[in-house]
């Protein structure tokens, strides 16, 4: 099967449902696993698709997404087209499950799907923890630093949130994620900070942008110096590595508990 992926957490998908041999094309976004999307074929930025360059791999499908505004473009350019495609739209946890089973469906393994499922249930939880203290760290993850854009309750981010023992400050909010002003941030007064900024390398994370706010210097997380950095493959794509992502939470739950 000749298959295209238009966004990293479908083609970490495929991998891990060990159907990498089968890519011929993906987005230009997708970074992992390295050694084998470095050599295939990119077909532009996932809101920018050449779908000429598609519809040259000739792909038997291809798993397109909707988890960002603008990706609507694509579906229409590749029904235009004539082109087979999948397109998840998780919000969830259990949705990101369910796409699993989308897409191993379409490649024809859907008991992989189950096996990879239960691999990331073996380090996600179920449940949120029994701990004893009432008080739940609040948690404010930051898609994007100015305006700072947070997920609301509509997110896989609050689901794990919620399992690895805190809170989501916007979590009372029925939505996938909304800018926040400074103002905003300081009448939250979350526990925690953690930078997951969507297409900028960890290691280009700045702390400082947070530390050096004259809105946020009398909060504890600024005192306190409680800002973390976890990279968005581990947060932002919902595929089999938001297990690093929830590990990422519990140690930070842990470190504020």
């Amino acid at each position: 099967m000749r298959v295209v992926s238009l966004a990293c957490s479908n083609t970490e998908i495929v991998v891990a449902l060990g159907c990498g041999d089968w890519l011929v094309g993906v987005d230009d976004h997708s970074d992992y696993p390295e050694e084998l999307v470095a050599s295939l074929p990119k077909v532009g930025p996932d809101l920018q698709i050449d779908v000429d360059k598609v519809a040259a791999l000739q792909p038997d499908v291809v798993l397109a997404s909707l988890t960002v505004p603008g990706h609507e473009t694509n579906l229409e350019n590749l029904e235009q087209a004539g082109i087979p495609y999948l397109a998840p739209e998780p919000v969830s946890l259990q949705d990101v499950y369910r796409d699993i089973r989308a897409i191993a469906e379409v490649l024809d393994v859907p008991e992989r799907a189950e096996a990879l499922i239960a691999s990331m249930q073996d380090t996600i939880p179920q449940a949120p923890p029994q701990d004893n203290n009432p008080k739940k760290p609040s948690l404010l993850v930051e898609w994007w630093p100015k305006p700072v854009i947070a997920p609301g309750q509509q997110s896989w981010v609050h689901d794990l949130i919620v399992l690895a023992g805190g809170q989501n400050p916007l979590g009372n909010e029925s939505i996938k994620s909304r800018p926040m002003t400074d103002e905003e941030v300081a009448d939250l007064n979350p526990d925690a900070i953690i930078l997951s900024w969507c297409g900028v390398k960890t290691e280009k994370y700045r702390p400082d942008v947070i530390y050096r706010n004259p809105a946020w210097q009398d909060l504890d997380v600024v005192k306190k110096k409680r800002v973390f950095c976890v990279g968005e493959p581990f947060l932002g794509r919902p595929g089999p590595r938001l297990t690093g992502g929830y590990e990422a939470l519990r140690a930070i739950v842990e470190k504020l508990s």
